[in-house]
């Protein structure tokens, strides 16, 4: 099993009962595997602190329940986070944390450790499928017995590699009573300062007792050297150094001192091997320890079993030779929406304040388009501060771009932002009709849930509408012409304006593409203009004239309208 996959079996195994999650790379395929039991209801939340305040009410109200997301979705769900922490749970409360070290498909490398300690929240970390599935198993019943959230932690290389699995049956597990409790669940100053208190106990508890926890444990052998290490990096110092000690932990946050206390007496050198911060380092020589660690490793990207070879064993690492295959940069899909959109906005001189989606690739040539990208919905809410910091005029050479599902995750609030404070701005959501960049999930505008019921999509025009905004104009993506007059007609107003330019990613299940788009070369006048978007279909030959992959093509017809000289024109798929 993927990693991804075995974390939903073992939510599966759990008796969980309800998930809620917001797709992000590299946690997105633990929803949809756990949509695939029907005893676990499942659904796409519109963001990562509604799907952790679902689980919350699920838990508070006795049954198991998990939330999953990526890094940076911990930080939109740290408000809850860290209040349930005090709070404590009902029926067992997971959250799963997808790290991505190596920055593969995020915007920062940040390591949920430290939000975990910050917010008080005890955090496991498997190391392999199997202990994905069994750790999920075991971090519910942690989290009952001692009234806890429990975040497991993975990483990228964790969730997407594959293992094998032992599968159990699912557990029956009786729903717990519901009893009203103000003093637990009412987080208001009086009640919160004594569950702070509790939340102290609990922990110094959880690390004392971890000292005995099967998933903390020491593997002694060659004494000469020791490892401190969990998750994926122990298989680095299992392949490197085969003969080592190693203390494994399986619960990164508390630490078991006595246990680590013992395992360095033990040991001659020892070293800590943890990818990103120097989470468990710092707090091993805060107890006086001799350690060695960033020292010789890095706080940046992946590690590897030959980091170990290189600076520790200091053996020479055969280097391979890179294949050599022609660049290959992030670009657009042929046909994409986005790419029509900014080709205008590129035609015409604007800067686009840029979101979290496929559309960020618009910052990249030949388009040029995008000049900021922060987090989800933070689009229009540049887009406002640049308003009040520089006024009307600076900001009628500006849009916010942003996608339908990242409007829905937390654009509206910017958007609301926007009309409560007066502001003036152009807004243009690109909708496409799905969640693209994490493989097509679905969301509230679409009308589909995660287990495929169809239900009422949100509107987003009326949903503007509602806001009080007055012009808001929905557009074919692909219609440039009438885009291009829109755009130049809406930045010039004082006011709020909200361009929606609908046509579905290309990529979607079930869409049909009626025509290719083909080149009559003794017309072909080799301007190029043709290959400014930088559509992949499109090719220049030797002699300048213009090729289009008839395999790639899926005639959006957006090169068609760029040729002044009736080029290229659409043919009929037969």
């Amino acid at each position: 099993m993927l990693g991804n996959e075995a974390i939903a079996r073992g939510a599966y195994e759990a008796g969980v009962k309800v998930s809620a999650a917001y797709p992000g790379t590299p946690s997105t395929e633990i929803s949809e595997y756990i949509a695939g039991y029907d005893e676990i209801y499942a659904e796409w939340s519109p963001n990562e602190k509604v799907a952790t305040e679902v689980a919350i009410g699920a838990s508070i109200s006795g049954v198991r329940a998990m939330a999953s997301m990526k890094h940076v979705g911990v930080n939109v769900a740290s408000d809850p986070l860290y209040t349930v922490s005090y709070s404590g749970v009902g029926g067992g409360l997971v959250l799963v944390a997808a790290d991505d070290p190596g920055l593969y498909s995020s915007q920062n490398e940040q390591d949920t450790r430290c939000v975990a300690r910050a917010a008080q929240v005890p955090v496991l970390e498997p190391s392999d499928s199997q202990e994905a599935k069994d750790f999920v198993k075991l971090a519910y019943k942690l989290s009952e017995e001692y009234d806890t959230p429990i975040i497991l932690r993975t990483t990228t290389r964790l969730a997407h590699s594959q293992g094998s699995v032992t599968l159990e049956e699912r557990e029956q597990i009786e729903d717990k009573v519901y009893e009203r409790n103000a003093g637990k669940y009412v987080m208001m100053p009086a009640n919160a300062i004594k569950r702070h208190l509790y939340v102290e106990q609990r922990m110094k508890k959880m690390a004392e007792d971890g000292n005995h926890f099967a998933i903390n444990k020491a593997e002694y052998k060659d004494t000469s050297i020791g490892f401190i290490t969990s998750g994926i990096p122990y298989q680095y110092v299992k392949e490197a150094c085969p003969n080592a000690s190693v203390l494994k932990l399986g619960m990164v946050y508390p630490l078991p001192r006595k246990l680590i206390e013992e395992f360095a007496s033990r040991v001659e050198t020892l070293y800590v091997f943890e990818e990103l911060e120097p989470v468990i380092e710092e707090q091993v020589k805060s107890w006086g320890i001799k350690v060695i660690g960033k020292e010789l490793f890095t706080v940046q990207g992946e590690y590897s079993a030959n980091m170990i070879r290189e600076r520790i064993l200091k053996e020479t690492v055969m280097e391979r030779k890179p294949v050599e295959v022609p660049a290959r940069p992030p670009i657009l899909c042929p046909g994409c929406p986005h790419r029509s959109v900014f080709s205008v906005l590129n035609k015409l001189g604007i800067h686009a304040a840029g979101d979290i989606g496929c559309y960020t690739l618009g910052a990249v040539a030949p388009l040029n388009v995008i000049d900021t990208t922060i987090c989800m919905g933070a689009s229009i809410s540049t887009l406002h501060g640049m308003e009040k910091g520089k006024g009307k005029e600076y900001i009628k050479n500006w849009v916010a771009v942003i996608g339908d599902s990242t409007f829905m995750h937390t654009g509206v609030n910017s958007l609301m932002n926007m009309v409560y404070n007066q502001a003036t701005g152009t807004v243009i959501i690109l909708d496409n009709s799905t969640t693209g960049m994490t493989g097509h999930q679905d969301h509230a505008a679409t009308g589909k849930t995660l287990k495929g019921e169809i239900v009422p999509a949100i509107n987003i025009y009326k949903l503007c509408q509602a806001m009080g905004i007055e012009h808001i104009i929905e557009v074919n993506a692909f219609d440039i012409k009438e885009l291009e007059r829109i755009i130049k007609e809406e930045v010039e107003r004082d006011s709020i304006s909200v361009i929606i330019t609908k046509s579905p990613c290309v990529l979607l299940k079930g869409n049909v593409f009626p025509y290719k788009c083909k080149v009559e070369k003794d017309r072909c006048k080799k301007c190029g203009m043709c290959l400014k978007p930088g559509c992949p279909a499109l090719t220049k030959k030797e002699d300048g004239t213009i090729a289009i992959d008839a395999t790639m093509c899926n005639g959006c017809g957006l090169c068609e309208q760029l040729c002044k000289f009736d080029a290229i024109v659409k043919e009929s798929v037969k």
